[in-house]
């Protein structure tokens, strides 16, 4: 039993300390930027925050840091949240294996690894090695495996390093057998796999570097190349890309066989061009398939020149068709998976079609023969999410993964023959499910549109509106956020915490019909189904605001800064991380103008200028208005929402809020658009944790344990 009176004593000062001091900004100068759109004089005071390289900006980091960091440091649990953190993520997580030649791969991380590491072994009973550790690629964990792809035979292999968390990548290439690098490296890559053709060369994309910063620079054109190994990049063939009539974003991938080479081309994050080339005459060019951004489309397999195509032309929720190459423009697809109710996500592997259903969030999988007859309906382990289901043509086993909020992620191997699951790898956590409960609930927004929502919690929870709860959502890009088990998320559940994850409109749960009911001028949508959500927990009494922490990403960073604005009085804490938060200018930065078929840019008329910078989070803020505790997330090397976004918003919240709640920005270095290691991603967590609790005026019960 520890000393009740040390126990007293910290509940007095941190009782004393809730009171929230008055806290001193550091200064934020405002400079006198003015835009007129349509019009309209728009003030952007804090436009100098742009300048990623300049003093001013890395001055005012350092401060807001130190402010941060100091009181973060005073939460008097901070660092027993950080220590459960590594406690729970210190277990051995491997992945499944994949065949490569006569090696089997895999990735395994003892537990607490910055990185996991890649291991082989000759046959599937060898002697496994260590065949790439990324742990070793910088002495401080921050350069990470950001990609690997294989030629067909195995004998050669091209990974990807990222440093400091970038979308900028560099490529290595080696000889599998011996390790040995075959050429200089392969610099400034983005967005982009690698796709080898035989073993002498690969396809691969990226931009022209920019001119200026290369975190912020604006990308418009990217390219598709041809490289082969042992020649310079100056003498890489240039396969699609042009400097009039650019695309943002171009991948190029082969069919198994190498047969053909598919190039899907994009202006923005929905709807894609695609070609077609035979690889088998070289004198052949690129055949156009589909010629307009307005669907997408992907090649998931061929049987000589019959292509299968997954879509969604004509079919919201998609579908698979066949055709011929030598006919292969829409007007002649043929259905063999048809669209159904249920969005559809298809792949291939062992001979086999995998179709996998979102039936209200949660998977079903049914498997057919590449005629499009139907097989069997999968038996999975249990209502959740499942995951793979893809392969070469000529495996016999498949492996898959299944997980739920209380169900970690768990291995399978699927015999294609039989349709017999057997457990292949299932991890050892410190976490007991049984003690935890998960309800899907369904509940009206504003316009009386049904909306689903998982909540998570410790059985036997008592629904007085005083459990601390945690409210995390995306809403955008066609994403659909499934049941998934999160490590750090069982922190916050054995401490009494509720989570709750409701999926909104802008994502793909329901096919692209519920997406574009939350896009562009139907944004609003999402943001109405969060709050919806709020209320929904306020009123059945999970929570109270109070007690209620709203937390969202990049898109769903964006998300928690327009709902703070439009509903302060909602929540007691915000935590929002890496988000959009200028709406006026966020297609000025980085491959940004790609997210305009979900936002439209304040360039394209005045009536979505006035709808941007209604909601934008920047601009929708209000001085002399009370907003909830904040902690703002961000990296120095993100280069896909500029860390611009986060500091704008920081400065102008830390201006206009009058409530006694602290706002406070982190700003991680070395980092990305999410951590670029696990220690990182640990400290961040246990400071949103603790943040959050502190700040509802809750010491967790794993506190008052050690005290």
């Amino acid at each position: 039993m520890k000393n009740v009176f040390l126990f007293l004593s910290v509940i007095v000062a941190f009782s004393c300390n809730r009171k929230q001091a008055s806290i001193t900004y550091p200064a934020s100068p405002k400079g006198d930027v003015v835009d007129t759109l349509f019009g309209t004089a728009v003030a952007d005071p804090y436009r100098w925050m742009e300048n990623d390289t300049s003093r001013q900006t890395a001055d005012w980091v350092t401060k807001e840091n130190e402010l941060t960091f100091n009181y973060l440091k005073a939460i008097p649990f901070r660092e027993q949240i950080r220590a459960r953190l590594e406690k729970v993520y210190n277990y051995e997580r491997l992945t499944a294996p994949f065949q490569e030649g006569e090696y089997f791969y895999f990735y395994k991380n003892d537990g607490l690894q910055n990185h996991s590491v890649l291991f082989r072994k000759k046959g599937e009973n060898g002697t496994a090695e260590i065949f790439l550790d990324p742990n070793t690629f910088s002495k401080d964990g921050t350069t990470r495996l950001a990609g690997i792809s294989f030629s067909k035979d195995g004998s050669r292999v091209g990974f990807q390093i990222s440093r400091g968390g970038a979308d900028w990548t560099d490529a290595i290439i080696l000889n599998t057998s011996d390790k040995k690098l075959l050429e200089d490296t392969l610099r400034d890559i983005k967005f982009s796999g690698i796709a080898w053709k035989g073993n002498e060369g690969f396809y691969f994309s990226t931009y022209d570097k920019p001119k200026g910063s290369q975190l912020s620079a604006k990308t418009q054109n990217h390219k598709l190349y041809y490289h082969r190994v042992g020649t310079s990049r100056s003498s890489d063939q240039l396969i699609f890309g042009d400097d009039n009539n650019p695309r943002r974003y171009v991948g190029g991938y082969l069919t198994e066989d190498e047969r053909f080479l598919v190039i899907s081309a994009a202006n923005s994050t929905t709807g894609n061009e695609l070609y077609i080339q035979d690889l088998k005459n070289p004198t052949t060019k690129l055949v156009t398939v589909v010629n307009n951004f307005d669907n997408n489309h992907n090649v998931m397999a061929n049987e000589g020149d019959r292509l299968l195509i997954e879509t969604n032309l004509h079919a919201p929720n998609t579908r698979v068709v066949e055709t011929d190459f030598k006919k292969p423009t829409p007007e002649n697809w043929k259905d063999i998976i048809p669209e159904t109710e249920n969005v559809m996500n298809a792949s291939a592997g062992g001979g086999k079609i995998f179709a996998s259903y979102l039936v209200d969030v949660k998977t079903q999988v049914k498997q057919y023969d590449l005629k499009g007859k139907i097989e069997r309906d999968i038996e999975l382990p249990g209502i959740g999410t499942a995951s793979g289901f893809g392969g070469k043509v000529n495996e016999k086993d498949l492996y898959y993964s299944f997980t739920s909020f209380t169900y970690p992620p768990t291995i399978f191997r699927y015999n294609i023959a039989s349709g017999k699951s057997s457990l292949y790898e299932k991890p050892k956590i410190d976490f007991n499910p049984e003690a935890y409960e998960t309800k899907q609930v369904f509940y009206n927004s504003k316009d009386g549109t049904r909306i689903p929502m998982f909540i998570t919690y410790k059985k036997g929870t008592e629904l007085n509106g005083k459990n601390a709860t945690l409210l995390y959502a995306y809403g955008g890009f066609n994403i659909s956020l499934t049941p998934s088990f999160n490590t750090s998320r069982i922190v916050w559940l054995e401490n009494g915490g509720v989570y709750a994850q409701p999926n909104l409109r802008g994502g793909g749960e329901y096919g692209e019909k519920w997406h574009t009911a939350g896009i562009k001028m139907n944004k609003q949508n999402v943001f109405d189904d969060f709050i919806a959500a709020a209320e929904y927990l306020i009123k059945e009494k999970y929570t109270s605001k109070e007690f209620l922490a709203v937390q969202g990403g990049s898109n769903g960073g964006l998300l928690i800064g327009a709902t703070m604005a439009q509903r302060p009085d909602l929540m007691k804490v915000a935590l929002p991380a890496v988000g959009v938060m200028d709406m006026l200018r966020y297609h000025k930065f980085t491959a940004g103008a790609g997210w305009a078929y979900d936002y439209g840019t304040a360039d394209d008329s005045k009536e979505m200028f006035e709808y941007l910078k209604k909601y934008s989070p920047v601009h929708a803020l209000k001085p002399g208005t009370n907003y909830p505790a904040t902690l703002i997330t961000t990296a120095d090397h993100d280069d896909r929402v500029v860390p611009a976004h986060s500091f704008k918003f920081a400065a102008t919240l830390q201006e206009d809020n009058t409530s006694n709640s602290p706002v406070l920005i982190r700003i991680d270095t070395k980092s990305g658009h999410g951590s670029s290691n696990l220690s990182k991603a640990i400290e961040v967590t246990a400071d949103q944790y603790a943040f959050a609790w502190y700040n509802m005026g809750i010491i967790p019960p794993m506190a008052k344990k050690e005290m």
